[in-house]
């Protein structure tokens, strides 16, 4: 009977103890490392972008204790689903925000400052153990993703005589992605047209994984990707026409266009309500102050230098809703669509 009463009384100890330490505990519900004190921005979706944001996030809070910044990857799709439904601050994105996601941010009296901040050049990646692939052609490259591809082009040799009879695993970002529109966009001539049969995911890491653990596999996703992983993909270059040298993306040829047609720049895009917060002014006056250097530090293209005063007048101003996104837009650079307004 003693050890039942010893028992009891331990037990009581124990729960007031844990309530005690739950009462003087710092709460958050949507995010458990964020004190009460801090004031929380948050921004999700191109994975492509991340790196970048993240970077400029972590750089941003060492001066800035009393604000947290969260940054996800939901994708440049499912970001805009969240943004304009007014659920995040910032909107990573690799392509320009499309019509009706412009119309549903519309819908829900959520206003927008689109800012470029820099290039990517989307890198076409096998395994290390890959002998017969230097270049690809876009022509091969459609071949291998359109539709008419899923089920029927199975092997290497299908698209190329002169390269294996072995089965071709194929690894790309998923319908949610910034990435996925723009590759359709380009190589397959309609955007979100792809064979479905592939190894599909927003987080690029899982890709990289997918490729460098498979001899036969080939993948696509944002050139610092590949960078942050060089020691385990292989690059592949990328012609338009047969019997040219395949270009790789490097910062000239991105830069000057060489790299057609999977060079593009990468947004974000600010809510005009959010910057009634001044820690979101803020934290985008920081991000373009330092958008250059920290692009180039995660291994991505930075504009040149003569277009980020451009991308900070247009903040300044509070122009909003795209102009990249415009027909008038296609086939000019950054600085040249920044300076239409």
């Amino acid at each position: 009977m003693k050890k039942i009463i010893i028992a009891l009384v331990l037990i009581v100890v124990v729960v007031v103890g844990v309530q005690a330490l739950a009462k003087r505990a710092p709460q958050n519900a949507s995010n458990p490392m964020v004190s009460k004190s801090q004031v929380v921005i948050k921004v999700d979706g191109s994975s492509t972008v991340y790196p970048i944001t993240e970077a400029v996030a972590e750089e941003y809070q060492k001066a800035n204790s009393d604000v947290k910044v969260t940054v996800g990857i939901a994708g440049t799709g499912g970001g805009f689903k969240k943004f304009c439904a007014g659920e995040t601050d910032l909107s990573d994105a690799s392509r320009p925000i499309k019509a009706v996601e412009a119309d549903e941010c519309t819908t829900k009296a959520i206003e927008y400052i689109e800012l470029p901040i820099g290039y990517d050049g989307l890198a076409i990646v096998v395994n290390p153990e890959n002998t017969w692939l230097k270049d690809i052609t876009v022509s091969e490259l459609k071949k291998l993703w359109e539709p008419e591809a899923q089920k029927k082009i199975t092997k290497w040799n299908q698209v190329n005589p002169a390269w294996p009879n072995e089965e071709i695993h194929l690894f790309g970002p998923g319908t949610d992605s910034g990435t996925f529109d723009y590759f359709t966009e380009k190589i397959v001539g309609t955007q979100g047209k792809s064979r479905g049969d592939y190894t599909a995911s927003e987080d690029d890491n899982v890709l990289v994984q997918g490729v460098s653990s498979d001899k036969y596999a080939l993948g696509y996703f944002g050139v610092a990707y590949y960078e942050q992983n060089k020691d385990k993909l292989k690059l592949v270059g990328v012609n338009e026409e047969k019997g040219k040298g395949g270009m790789l993306p490097t910062y000239e040829n991105v830069v000057k266009g060489a790299y057609h047609p999977l060079s593009r720049p990468l947004f974000v895009y600010v809510a005009i309500k959010s910057l009634e917060k001044p820690e979101v002014k803020g934290f985008v006056d920081y991000y373009l102050a330092n958008a250059a250097k920290l692009v180039k530090e995660v291994s991505y293209i930075a504009l040149p230098d003569a277009d980020y005063p451009l991308v900070v007048k247009r903040f300044e101003s509070r122009k909003t809703g795209s102009i990249f996104s415009a027909d008038a837009a296609k086939g000019l650079t950054v600085k040249e669509i920044l300076e239409l307004e």
